[in-house]
């Protein structure tokens, strides 16, 4: 199968953590995404989305990630085979007791993180025993990843070395002479013998797991290709403050100014905001600093994603031209809450929300900023290759964003309900653009069927907009019903089914929307334990032997083939 817009395929949303296995720890993993990427290869899809497999802090949010490059260790599979130097006694003996405690429920993060962080951390001590001292075959593939990865790794591996000592990833809290990778270094190299050796054990700990990852995600890779499914990756616009990429290269992050989005009504319940706006707390870029090395660390983060991914879905894409900035810290976000502009100007030094560099207010400045965009990702289309990108190209979009992605050759999403005609119809999905991808719902949104429930709730009270948004979502799949009416498989398969037909050359469902369900992966803005922690209600082994799931799939797999988007037998032919 070529990987090419000339060949429409349709492809589901899971984010790794959900997917479940019966030998799973309590979230998904490498082994986990495998057996799933073969159950949806054998339904016809052709594509697997995953959000963000970077290394996350103590938040949770794959969004906020602690590093651009490294991986996070929970999405390692832990066994003898694949992780060098655990042994299966080692194994059974850390993971014994929890087993039966990960059940049906939520992500547990912080017990994950522990059996993780000791299983990987007595594979590393039997390693470093057996292997790197005797300079076995294997040590010396690491040694070579080590030597390889040495731009990113040997500031990342010192920064978790830090981030451990210190408890946390706060690296401003941290003592003055190890709050820069520059400065660490020289602490370092004025340690004590012993001291200073213990703590490069402890660095190379850090540089086996990402070893270790690698190494997993590659092989995980190459069996996708086998298989004919390719992967989507998820690149976020920002990093988080409290990073290694911020941390080692401050130079290239404005520190002052915080990355977010404008006011939005719709937040009701937040009245920070409909007033100021959302304000995440990932520091903006310097791109000029950036352009001198023809932005070469972003040449880096999509160079080390396209190792375990074929397709790239770049997360607010809009931030590539402008962005919407807050001159504090979200910290500080109740301290401005209750302010007036002029007196939030008395706190800032003048400055006031904004977007930056340039608002569109004027032509001059959505050309300025237009060209800023191209130019930022022509330079990660070189390093991908073409139609490899992926823009979230949602919410409020510039009129110029959407045809710049084109002329790049850049797929923009396409959300049925929110695609309009004049007449408030919904945009027929034959007239989407080729270079597209149409989708129901992202990990943002919930649900397709909580969705039609609601309205149907709704239009049963007496609400006319509800009902109307019905008829057009039924118009939209040419599904020809008495409305109100309830949710069925009839209608969740038609409603699929012209999501297929339309003409954007990926199709993508969220694995919910897939199945009909109504849960949900995370609220935009909120912060709590429900996010980020939400597990499908059945195993990738549950999902081919359930009857009831499995005659499901049968019919949404004849819709593949009926609407051509059933994925054949050929490779992804994508190095």
């Amino acid at each position: 199968m070529e990987l090419s817009p000339d060949k429409p395929l349709a492809g589901i949303l899971a984010p790794l953590f959900a997917i479940r296995a019966e030998h799973d720890l309590g979230a998904g993993d490498t082994e986990c995404l495998r057996q799933f990427a073969d159950w949806a290869a054998d339904a016809g899809f052709g594509l697997v989305q995953l959000l963000p497999v970077n290394e996350m802090g103590s938040d949770n949010s794959p969004y906020n990630a602690i590093s651009s490059v490294a991986i996070e260790p929970a999405t390692l599979f832990l066994s003898p085979k694949t992780v060098p130097g655990l042994t299966a006694v080692a194994l059974k003996r850390i993971t014994k007791r929890e087993r039966n405690k990960t059940g049906d429920g939520p992500v547990n993060w912080a017990r994950l993180r522990k059996l993780i962080g000791a299983s990987l951390e007595s594979a590393f001590r039997n390693f470093f025993t057996n292997q790197i001292r005797g300079n076995s075959a294997q040590a010396k593939k690491f040694e070579a990843f080590e030597s390889r990865e040495a731009a990113w790794l040997d500031g990342y591996a010192l920064f978790r070395a830090l981030m451990d000592t210190h408890h946390t990833e706060c690296w401003d809290r941290w003592p003055e002479e190890v709050r820069t990778l520059a400065v660490a270094r020289d602490w370092l190299a004025a340690q004590p013998l012993k001291k200073r050796r213990a703590v490069e054990k402890r660095v190379r700990f850090f540089k086996y797991v990402q070893w270790v990852a690698f190494t997993q995600w590659r092989a995980l890779k190459a069996h996708c290709d086998a298989r004919g499914v390719a992967l989507m990756g998820d690149v976020p616009v920002g990093v988080s403050y409290y990073s290694a990429d911020v941390w080692s290269q401050p130079e290239l992050f404005d520190l002052n100014w915080s990355g977010g989005a404008p006011p939005e009504p719709y937040f009701k319940d937040d009245a920070f905001v409909v007033k100021w706006g959302q304000n995440w707390g990932v520091p903006l870029y310097r791109w000029e600093a950036m352009r001198t090395d023809n932005f070469a660390w972003w040449r880096q983060r999509v160079g080390k994603v396209r190792e375990f991914f074929h397709l790239f879905r770049i997360d607010h894409v809009l931030g590539f031209y402008r962005i919407y900035g807050f001159p504090w810290r979200p910290e500080r976000n109740t301290e401005f809450l209750p302010l007036t502009h002029d007196e939030a100007r008395l706190r800032t030094g003048g400055e006031l929300p904004r977007y930056v560099p340039r608002d569109d207010s004027s032509q001059e400045n959505k050309d300025a900023n237009c060209g800023d965009g191209e130019e930022r990702l022509r330079a990660l289309s070189e390093v991908v290759g073409e139609h490899r990108l992926i823009a979230e190209d949602l919410g409020a979009v510039p009129d110029y964003v959407r045809p710049s992605l084109a002329s790049l050759g850049i797929p923009g999403f396409k959300i049925p309900m929110w695609e309009r005609e004049w007449d408030g119809r919904l945009t027929p999905g034959g007239d989407y653009p080729r270079l597209s991808v149409a989708t129901y719902a992202t990990h943002d949104h919930e649900s397709l069927r909580a969705l039609w429930e609601n309205w149907t709730r709704e239009s049963r009270a007496g609400n006319q907009q509800a009902l109307d948004e019905l008829w057009r979502l039924c118009d939209f799949a040419g599904l020809r019903v008495a409305l109100p009416c309830d949710w069925s498989d009839a209608i969740h398969e038609a409603l699929l089914g012209g999501l297929f037909r339309s003409n954007s050359w990926l199709a993508v469902c969220m694995i919910t929307d897939l199945l009909g369900g109504t849960q949900r992966f995370n609220v935009p803005g909120a912060v709590g334990e429900n996010n980020w922690t939400s597990r499908l209600p059945h195993t990738v082994g549950a999902l081919r032997a359930d009857p009831a799931l499995r005659e499901k799939m049968e019919r949404i797999s004849a819709i593949l083939r009926e609407t051509g988007r059933a994925r054949d037998s050929l490779r992804v032919s994508i190095a």
